[in-house]
Parts: C-alpha cells; sequence; structure tokens
C-alpha cells in the first residue's frame, strides 16, 4: 500500500514537471507568434513604401 501511494505521488510529480514543460513551451510559441505577426506587419508597411515611392518618381 505504501509503495502504490509513493508509487503514485512519483507519477503526479512527473505529471506536474511535463505540464510545466509544456506550459512554457506554450508560452515561448505564443510569443514567438507575436514577434512574427510584428515583423510581417513592419514588412508590409515596408513594402508599401517601397510601392508608393516608386510609383510617385
Amino acid at each position: 500500500m505504501e509503495e502504490e501511494k509513493m508509487n503514485l505521488r512519483l507519477d503526479i510529480d512527473a505529471q506536474k514537471l511535463e505540464t510545466e514543460k509544456l506550459r512554457k513551451a506554450k508560452n515561448k510559441a505564443e510569443k514567438d507568434l507575436d514577434s512574427l505577426k510584428t515583423d510581417y506587419k513592419s514588412l508590409r508597411c515596408s513594402m508599401k513604401a517601397v510601392r508608393l515611392g516608386k510609383t510617385s518618381e
């Protein structure tokens, strides 16, 4: 009985660690996505500015 409880506690601890690891990975992925969105918006604005500059010349 005690051995089973200890095994269950170990399983719970392992699941908590895995959950935390996945949560950190998710947060990093979300930050990376936000960064990519920002970069994309900047790129689109730059492309528009270049096109406008060429048409006015």
